[in-house]
């Protein structure tokens, strides 16, 4: 999926490459052509492209300029092919230069405007700038519009692409990591992308997989159920229109509802058994709560009882989570939990529930706390350093003594936040947002410095 080269050469002041001829169409043609892409062909494409983003990066090539029209799709075999390899002509570019007086920098290829990010923008580009550029590149490809086309946000300079997407929470989330601004919170690799796609694939196949067919009854004592009573998701109501943690909370709640009736019926020879393996981490990991999925219930077999489906974490089960290597709880129900003292370092906490939580003098390094819902939080005196806060509720939240160096808290909501006294060296926050904070003469700004106060008597 990369073109061989052939040869190169230099004629009249340019440098030439002699490649693999690719006969295809650029997906800039595609779209023009066919139309924009859903959201499920886009992510196809990423699975396709990103295990061949990663094969360059760890050959130490950094591609800089991956956009619609430097992908083609070859006409044999319909695989994506990435051209123009930059990172190539820049380095031999460099060398011809040599003597020559004029400035490398000059004709040092720093990608197209719009798809590249601002570090690559400032001739610093790294491994993660080539995935700010395929996500604008998925942008593109669900838009049909260039990235410059597009309003952007006056303080930071961020693109909105958002109100232009009618996509899934779940693969906004992804996107927007992607197209983080500051690169310390981009994804850093290929893998990572791959991986935040494959847990929300997982996620959605767990979801389909709670509808199950009915079981023939294998016990001849057993009295038939009625239409009310028949053990299968098939007969509850309609979910379909609910969002993924709905749905499936839904689909819980009904099955609770219908081990409560068997257990009032007292069936003779029913026992309900249970594959518990049949739903790992990926479930309690996205949804919240641990469960086990319920098969029919046949006689004879092994007496085990199924464990109670708990409705939300609570301080011991999150904690022992923590503690045997658990570290992603994203929309999960985390509110009024007491957890002060604890290190949940690298926590990933994306888009969950946690108002009224105690988090004080807890070690929060590097947790992800994105469009989470925080307010009232107590964070006091907690280590929130780069912390990743972007489009949180922090509404009135305490934030008294935190260390908040290097946190990202881009659009995040601090109206009431007290701050006295936190530290906010590096930290991405607008000064739009921190006016409607509390501070004190305590407090560290960004710029690393304390206002200062004048008494007059």
């Amino acid at each position: 999926q990369i073109p061989r080269l052939i040869d190169y050469f230099v004629g009249g002041k340019q440098f030439y490459l002699v490649q693999e001829y690719i006969d295809g169409c650029t997906l800039k043609q595609e779209v023009k052509e066919n139309g924009i892409f859903n959201e499920t062909q886009v992510k196809k494409f990423l699975q396709e492209i990103l295990p061949l983003l990663h094969y360059i990066h760890s050959q130490e090539v950094i591609h800089r300029d991956i956009k619609p029209a430097n992908i083609l799709r070859r006409r044999i075999d319909e695989r994506l092919v990435l051209i123009d390899f930059g990172a190539v002509k820049d380095q031999v570019n460099q060398a011809t230069l040599m003597g020559t007086g004029q400035t490398a920098f000059t004709n040092f290829a720093i990608g197209t405007s719009g798809f590249a990010p601002p570090e690559q923008m400032a001739l610093r580009p790294v491994y993660a700038s080539d995935i700010y550029a395929l996500g604008m590149t998925c942008v593109y490809l669900m838009t049909g519009k260039s990235p410059n086309s597009f309003e952007s946000n006056p303080v930071t300079g961020e693109i909105l692409w958002q109100p232009h997407l009618d996509i899934s929470d779940s693969f906004a989330s992804i996107l927007q990591r992607m197209l983080e601004f500051s690169v310390q919170y981009r994804y850093q690799s290929a893998q990572d992308v791959l991986r935040a796609l494959n847990s929300e694939s997982s996620y959605g196949i767990l979801a389909e997989g709670m509808v199950t067919q009915q079981k023939p009854n294998l016990n001849p004592n057993r009295k038939s159920p009625t239409s009310s009573q028949e053990s299968t998701f098939l007969n509850e109501p309609n979910t379909a229109l609910l969002l993924p943690s709905q749905r499936m909370a839904a689909q819980i709640q009904a099955r609770n509802k219908r081990l409560t009736q068997k257990k009032q019926q007292n069936v003779a020879g029913d026992t309900e058994i249970y594959d518990e393996t049949s739903l790992v981490s990926g479930l309690s990991a996205t949804q919240g709560a641990p469960s086990t999925m319920i098969y029919e219930p046949v006689s004879n077999q092994s007496k085990f009882s199924p464990p109670p489906a708990a409705s939300k974490w609570n301080e011991n089960t999150l904690k022992t989570a923590y503690m045997k290597g658990k570290r992603d709880f994203p929309d999960c129900e985390l509110s009024g939990l007491n957890l002060q003292n604890f290190d949940f370092s690298g926590c990933n906490f994306y888009e969950s529930r946690l108002s009224n939580s105690n988090f004080q003098n807890c070690d929060l390094t590097e947790a992800n706390f994105g469009r989470a819902r925080l307010t009232e939080v107590n964070f006091r005196n907690a280590q929130l350093v780069k912390a990743y806060l972007s489009n949180a509720n922090l509404e009135r939240a305490d934030l008294r003594g935190a260390n908040l160096r290097d946190s990202c808290l881009n659009r995040a909501n601090l109206r009431g936040v007290n701050l006295c006294g936190a530290n906010l060296t590096r930290a991405i926050v607008s000064d739009e947002q921190l006016a409607m904070a509390k501070m004190n003469w305590r407090t560290i700004r960004p710029n690393g410095k304390r206002k200062l106060w004048c008494f007059w008597f």
